[in-house]
């Protein structure tokens, strides 16, 4: 699967019968799908189709769907009110030998407020599914567009991240290959402390001493934050080749780059180790913050 950014914009319009429609998508950066959508009186049916298609296609983002409806023209239909034309009637009979008893006309008729009432015309069943079926149709085109530029963009911060990666595989073997690592020079450096703890201090206890010695240089050995960046490198190679919605174990990975990073820093006893280190920071601040846009 193809890695996709969580941002991108997408427009469809068209025609259904005498009506024009039109759906608008914009994306951006999410922890989840938080899906928001905004549609015309009468398609509200349409909702729950319109949230699953759009589910089907997208795993992450702040997404915003927007459509708008309108008719090229407008029809109506005059309707009879037969209640309100037969109370009237029934007053004119009351009233016929009071009034002139000539016939209503037309005109008369149709100034009588509630006789005939005018409204647009309702579509028929089959004109209606058309017209829904034209704006699902036009629906699956703009998420095929969002799609797309997402996936665009997605490509080229995968070519970011897989930058930021061998950045941080070249600073992880800057470390490995200092001096500063080897056993020799920990124990030599040790040995020339403790030397200098000893000098004039027959107090000490020497075996004692020595023990704790071995310890620190123990603790001050930097294999396993090496082999463990090794192993993220790998992973985040491996995420980034599968491609599909792997921003949220980018995400981890970048929070364990950054916990190897602190502890070689910390256990650092040279300056090329921690001017790597703390290179290794400014990198792997980067790589998370362009995996905030990785769906």
């Amino acid at each position: 699967m193809a890695l996709q950014s969580m941002t991108g914009f997408a427009r469809r319009e068209g025609t259904s019968g005498r009506y024009r429609w039109a759906w608008e998508l914009r994306s951006v950066n999410g922890k989840g799908l938080d899906l928001r959508l905004r549609l015309p009186p009468g398609v509200d049916r349409l909702e729950t189709d319109i949230r699953r298609l759009i589910a089907e296609q997208f795993a992450r983002g702040n997404l915003q769907a927007s459509l708008s409806l309108s008719a090229d023209e407008s029809r109506f239909e005059a309707v009879l009110n037969q209640q309100a034309l037969s109370a009237v009637m029934a007053v004119r009979e009351q009233l016929a030998g009071v009034i002139d008893p000539a016939p209503l006309k037309l005109d008369t008729l149709l100034s009588i407020r509630g006789i005939v009432e005018f409204r647009e015309t309702e579509e028929g069943e089959e004109a209606a599914a058309a017209r829904d079926a034209d704006i699902m149709a036009g629906l699956e085109g703009a998420l095929y567009d969002l799609r797309t530029m997402r996936q665009h963009e997605g490509r080229a911060l995968g070519q970011v991240l897989l930058g930021h990666v061998e950045t941080i595989e070249t600073l992880t073997a800057t470390v490995e290959r200092d001096p500063s690592r080897s056993p020799s020079e920990i124990a030599s450096r040790l040995v020339a402390q403790v030397a200098v703890l000893l000098d004039g201090a027959s107090g000490l206890d020497r075996e004692r001493l020595h023990a704790e010695v071995a310890l620190l240089a123990t603790k001050a050995d930097l294999r396993e934050e090496i082999d463990r960046l090794k192993g993220h490198i790998a992973a985040a190679r491996e995420l980034l080749a599968k491609g599909g919605p792997v921003g949220r174990k980018l995400d981890f990975l970048a929070q364990e780059f950054n916990r190897e990073s602190n502890t070689i820093c910390s256990k650092s006893n040279s300056a090329a180790v921690t001017t790597a280190g703390i290179d290794l920071k400014v990198v792997i601040d980067q790589f998370r913050e362009q995996v905030q846009n990785l769906e």
